[in-house]
């Protein structure tokens, strides 16, 4: 593997100009209406999910690099990002998926300690946050099909078919998807994961869902089992019974060796052809869940390939 990608060329696997970015107006973050649902993607798989009257970040890194060593580590394409967790009000909760460097992101996460009211993760990623200053208190680690509960809201750790580890040391912590269960709505978060039937037993135990927030990005033949092709990430969302998909794991870093616009592409077509609506906000766009009848479609991604 360490062969093919020091030995293989790939046309555009990066973006030749900047992303467009919208800022994120954290005026409107000050709204805690409970029949408020708006999720806007940050970029990669960091979210900023409003529901229930919480406010609630998913997977957050929002740096610039990703990796031990910076030099040598994936670059975000885009030296900005719709909001920094300096710029971020008090966040409620906070969820992770696993403990992967681009899911897991030490700087953000000590710029963001002393403004989360609470940390879920999955069995053991709390041993990071203590390490980097947060309090035992403010975590709660959970196994596959376990709930937590704010007020109005349900939270569950589910099944995904994926590994951990930071450094050498692998798998000694658990990974994870989540559902985000209010009374009006319900969302999905995959993860990271390759393609099993634990999407279809979370779809028939919880779903359908509203919106499902779905991996998309930086897949090979040669981890198949790690990371779902975007095809499947399609049929996933169709397993969870969801009624439409935002795409993630995508513009921000490369760490495969696909065309950076390759997995929107291909989940867009494979969407298509399986009458699965899909939305493709542009990073910082706010989508209004439940109210919206215009959900962002536009193809902005091409408009940079072609710059």
């Amino acid at each position: 593997m360490l062969w093919h990608f020091l030995t293989t060329k790939v046309p555009d696997r990066e973006p030749a100009a900047p992303l467009p970015v919208i800022p994120l107006d954290v005026a409107t973050l000050t709204d805690r209406r409970p029949d408020l649902v708006r999720v806007t993607w940050l970029g990669h798989s960091s979210s900023l999910v409003e529901i229930a009257g919480h406010k609630l970040l998913l997977d957050p890194v929002l740096g610039f690099t990703v990796g031990p060593v910076a030099w040598v580590s994936p670059q975000r394409y885009t030296r900005t990002v719709p909001v920094t967790a300096t710029q971020l009000p008090f966040i409620d909760a906070v969820l992770i998926s696993h403990d992967h460097f681009d899911h897991l992101d030490r700087a953000t996460i000590e710029q963001l300690r002393d403004k989360v009211g609470h940390f879920y993760v999955p069995l053991g990623v709390g041993s990071h946050l203590v390490r980097w200053g947060v309090a035992t208190e403010r975590i709660t680690e959970l196994n596959w099909w376990e709930e937590a509960r704010l007020p109005g809201l349900t939270l569950v750790c589910t099944p995904t078919h994926h590994g951990s580890g930071r450094g050498g040391r692998r798998n000694a912590t658990l990974w994870g998807s989540w559902v985000l269960q209010a009374t009006t709505c319900r969302l999905f978060f995959s993860g990271d994961g390759g393609y099993g039937p634990h999407f279809k037993t979370i779809g028939d135990t919880y779903g359908p869902f509203d919106l499902t927030l779905m991996e998309c990005g930086q897949y090979s033949p040669q981890w198949a089992q790690m990371h779902m092709l975007p095809e499947q990430s399609v049929q996933a969302a169709l397993d969870l019974r969801s009624r439409r998909m935002l795409p993630v794991h995508w513009a921000a870093f490369s760490e495969s060796l696909h065309p950076w616009t390759e997995p929107v592409e291909r989940a867009l077509a494979e969407a298509t052809r399986r009458d699965l609506p899909l939305t493709t906000p542009r990073l910082g766009e706010p989508i209004l869940v439940t109210t919206t009848t215009q959900w962002p479609t536009a193809p902005w991604w091409r408009l940079v390939k072609t710059q």
